[in-house]
């Protein structure tokens, strides 16, 4: 991991994150292992490998619990089982999600619903979940992962990108219910972050250069590059910030 800046007041802190042990979410997990924070996450699978690796990286090892996020009432208990171990979730990043291709003509229900519900309908009950105790520590923030592809137009998964914009529109909408509670929501648009999961699956020579012809910054993006912002809107420091979509591509968007 690249050097990052240092948050002190994430030491100590509560974090729960969604798909924690694998492509970003395996970055986020040691970044904030390494702001000193105690890290609770889920994966589909046991990953006992990636917690003896964070643990031997870090010198702290995070809670690793198993969960199918499509199922709320197992993904609120594990928040529950999390808060328990660490005291009340502070900090939630939501960040599991699956980019599956399709086309339009080809989608049923049970693709469209399956889709929303890990791409959405995980993160509103994962945010409902974490309220009451952000409440009681007297204040949160909570980052929810979306996506450039919605600000684009992507073709190729309507379903994913839909999921990104209610993730922006439920961002907005939560953070003006809750900052009353001093609970921040803001969200964070990633561009295309080559994790391992990527190259193997979608990430063809020709569409990697065509993704490089439109980013500003001429190299494509890693899973550490998302730790930093993700530090950022968890701290104290933006805490003047909230209901916001924060943009890390490398200057996608903005060539359009």
């Amino acid at each position: 991991m690249t050097d990052t800046a240092t948050f002190p007041d994430l030491d100590g802190a509560s974090v729960y994150i969604t798909g924690g042990g694998s492509g970003i979410g395996a970055a986020l997990t040691e970044g904030f292992l390494r702001q000193g924070a105690k890290v609770a996450y889920v994966q589909r699978s046991p990953s006992d490998a990636f917690m003896d690796e964070m643990e031997a990286k870090t010198g702290t090892r995070p809670l690793g619990l198993v969960c199918d996020i499509t199922d709320t009432p197992k993904l609120q208990a594990t928040i529950a089982e999390a808060a328990a171990a660490h005291g009340s979730v502070t900090v939630l990043v939501n960040n599991a999600a699956n980019d599956q291709r399709h086309n339009t003509p080809d989608v049923d229900e049970a693709f469209w619903d399956w889709s929303q519900n890990i791409n959405l309908k995980s993160y509103f009950f994962g945010c409902q979940a974490v309220i009451e105790g952000m409440r009681d520590a007297g204040g949160g923030a909570i980052i929810n992962m979306s996506s450039i592809s919605y600000m684009m137009g992507m073709a190729g998964y309507p379903a994913y990108t839909t999921a990104n914009g209610g993730i922006t529109a439920m961002t907005r909408s939560l953070a003006r219910e809750f900052g009353p509670d001093n609970i921040r929501v803001n969200a964070l648009a990633p561009g295309w972050v080559l994790t391992d999961k990527q190259l193997e699956m979608w990430a063809s020579p020709e569409g990697l250069d065509a993704h490089m012809e439109r980013m500003c910054l001429k190299e494509h993006l890693k899973p550490d590059d998302i730790v930093g912002g993700v530090l950022f809107l968890a701290s104290r420091i933006s805490k003047a910030m909230t209901g916001q979509c924060m943009v890390i591509d490398g200057g996608v968007v903005t060539t359009g």
